[in-house]
């Protein structure tokens, strides 16, 4: 069992890092460790208000740029005018249990920001990444399945805890995917993932008036850690003397709290066929495809 804790943490001098989502909750903490540990941090935000008041409770050299994984424009643009090396890329931003909603180009909005705006953005700034892509997923992906004939929820019933269970396993299959990709392109660049157990973050929607929620809530917060030990499986998926295609979350109470470690996936998130079919998918939806066929790419890994 893993001991990691912040102290494990490496100095990450002259280390660029891009945490999206990182004006609260986890990935606020993540940003913030990071930037104590020496590297510059950009804060990739969809509110750049909120990113600068989260900037200014950071010390180090911290900046704010807008992002909007629900607009793929947006992350084009990100992409596009983020010319530096990136030595850490943090898929972490994510939206959780809304009612049935639409990205600006029509996706569901779950599975459109949690899995294909990060897809999209991982693979554009691909190029320009030295060590890991570490995408943040979550325990919901256990009762997770990817409905190929209907994965934007236009055809059947809409319901919330299933969309978000699939856009939760979505982002496994994609760091695997994206493993195996990198690997067959002969790149010292590896993907991981990590989950928070049950964190107690801002991440479902506060406004949500149903009776079912409030109660949801409160059991939560019965068995919640904070977003500090929340952070610290993304912590160690991101600098851990881990392989490529490693899943970190807590090691206590069927890992909902707890020191981190690596965890297996369920079968569903085992899926070779599933994870193939879905990147093939997802390409075809953003227009974005793997950019390292012929190229090499290496790095100095954090934990070195």
């Amino acid at each position: 069992m893993s001991h990691f804790s912040l102290s494990d943490i490496p100095f990450m001098t002259d280390r660029t890092v891009v945490v999206t989502g990182a004006n609260s909750g986890i990935g606020h903490v993540t940003a913030r460790i990071f930037a104590e540990r020496g590297a510059r941090v950009v804060l990739a935000v969809r509110d750049t208000d909120k990113g600068r008041a989260a900037a200014a409770t950071m010390a180090g050299a911290v900046e704010v740029r807008r992002l909007d994984l629900a607009d793929l424009s947006s992350v084009r643009a990100f992409a596009q005018d983020f010319t530096d090396p990136i030595d850490l890329l943090i898929n972490n931003a994510g939206v959780s249990l809304p009612p049935l909603s639409k990205t600006t180009d029509g996706f569901e909005l779950q599975f459109g920001t949690n899995h294909l705006g990060h897809f999209a953005l991982s693979n554009l700034l691909l190029p320009r990444i030295r060590q890991r892509v570490v995408t943040v997923a979550s325990l919901a992906y256990l009762v997770g399945s990817i409905d190929f004939s209907d994965l934007n929820w236009e055809r059947k019933r809409y319901r919330a805890n299933p969309a978000y269970a699939q856009s939760k396993l979505a982002n496994l299959l994609f760091t695997a995917e994206l493993q195996r990709r990198l690997s067959a392109a002969g790149s010292g660049v590896i993907a991981t993932a990590a989950h928070p157990g049950i964190s107690a973050t801002n991440l479902m929607r506060a406004d949500d008036p149903s009776l079912g929620f409030r109660i949801g809530k409160s059991l939560i917060g019965l068995v919640a850690q904070n977003a500090d030990n929340g952070a610290l499986p993304t912590l160690y998926a991101a600098t851990g003397n881990i392989p490529g295609n490693s899943y970190a979350g807590p090691g206590r109470l069927m890992g909902m709290r707890g020191a981190p470690k690596l965890v297996r996936p369920a079968a569903n998130a085992r899926n070779v066929s599933t994870a193939r079919r879905l990147w093939e998918v997802s390409e075809k939806l953003t227009d974005v495809t793997f950019p390292l066929a012929t190229a090499h790419t290496s790095g100095t890994d954090p934990q070195s």
